[in-house]
């Protein structure tokens, strides 16, 4: 049993509990999973208004070169990441990933160039790793700093109406925008970005005022307080990949299907091709494709298939081709969606293959991602 005492706790873990919070442990931290509305609920309602998500268990980190140059703390980060960074522009941001020399990953992070310095967010299980990595790499060339702030996500059709009441020219902000501004006179600094598929802001917050300004955000109408249930069902529809079940150290780029965020720049015949750990076997993949792809899985019926599970060639279950890595029911399609890896040969949307649930075989059909629309300003 998790001695919940051991848990580290965000700087909003009493709204939680005041909230009617159900808390489970997640990456060290003690985080809401669900609201008494239920995760069905919270999941409908950030796709047709706004849910806001405390994801400050997540690293923020600066990442400032020691001479004060941008294209020096660009050209660093770029020796560890198959990203366009020095390419970025100011108060924009990319997806990126950590690779290893496997051409594996280690993890996937946002990095944002602000003014001389990058603002880079890594996932929670993986910060005390990532921070290491960043030190031992370039800890000579750049200085690396975890922020003590939180991080709120503010999902949805009517996030930007929403934050709008606090801060007029959110309004102007495109998909992967980066702005310093105030929010309930609190110095803040919003992306609009998110992991739900949906349109919507992640906010960056002072510690000491982070309850105010989630409280403020609260008190909306249209905002509910959505858990790591409906986060995780909203980010399986939008297709999009969580560290540790559908990306890890046995996972290339290619292989998880995430060329489009390895841009020209880094690529074969590029100004800055490879020079990141496993570039020779991402660029060969990159080139000629790897042996399998990781897609979506429509199971029939209602039954969902979950993680773990394994997938077939033929409805005996005798030839096995791969597995999937995360699967549930998704509210928004009204069935049950998956994602997985299978061979190439298997990959094409339309493909029939079998997942085993309980000793049956269960019909699945590989399908294109995303499984809904995404609703990014572009």
């Amino acid at each position: 049993m998790d001695d919940t005492a051991a848990l580290k706790k965000t700087p909003l873990h009493a709204l939680h509990l005041s909230l009617g919070a159900r808390m489970v442990p997640f990456a060290g931290y003690d985080m809401p999973v669900q609201y008494p509305a239920g995760v069905m609920k919270e999941h409908l309602h950030t796709r047709a208004e706004a849910g806001l998500f405390d994801v400050s268990h997540m690293g923020q980190v600066i990442v400032k070169a020691k001479s004060g140059s941008y294209e020096d703390a660009a050209l660093a980060l770029e020796s560890l990441v198959p990203v366009d960074i020095l390419g970025l522009a100011e108060g924009r941001q990319r997806y990126g990933f950590f690779t290893d020399d496997t051409g594996c990953i280690l993890d996937d992070l946002m990095i944002a160039h602000l003014d001389d310095h990058l603002f880079v967010v890594v996932n929670a299980a993986c910060k005390e790793a990532d921070l290491a990595h960043l030190q031992a790499h370039i800890g000579d060339q750049c200085d690396i700093t975890l922020l003590n702030r939180a991080l709120i996500a503010l999902q949805g059709p009517r996030a930007v109406a929403v934050l709008a009441e606090l801060w007029a020219d959110v309004a102007a902000m495109k998909f992967m925008d980066v702005r310093h501004c105030r929010l309930h006179d609190v110095s803040c600094l919003v992306s609009r970005s998110g992991y739900s598929g949906e349109d919507g802001f992640e906010i960056s917050i002072p510690s000491d005022k982070a309850v105010d300004v989630t409280m403020r955000l609260l008190e909306h109408p249209d905002v509910q307080a959505i858990g790591l249930g409906a986060r995780d069902s909203l980010r399986l529809e939008a297709g999009l990949c969580l560290y540790g079940n559908d990306i890890d150290t046995t996972t290339s780029p290619v292989e998880a299907a995430l060329e489009w965020a390895m841009q020209k720049a880094r690529r074969g015949n590029g100004a800055r091709a490879g020079g990141f750990p496993g570039s020779g076997r991402i660029l060969s993949e990159l080139e000629n494709g790897a042996a399998r792809r990781r897609v979506g899985l429509k199971p029939e019926g209602k039954a969902p298939v979950r993680g773990h599970a394994k997938l077939y060639a033929d409805a005996e279950g005798k030839i096995e081709i791969g597995g999937v890595t995360s699967g549930g029911f998704g509210p928004s399609v009204e069935g049950p969606v998956a994602m997985g890896y299978v061979p190439v040969s298997h990959a094409a949307a339309g493909t029939l293959v079998y997942a085993e649930v309980r000793g049956k075989y269960l019909p699945t059909t590989v399908s294109a991602l995303p499984f809904v629309t995404p609703t990014y300003k572009r």
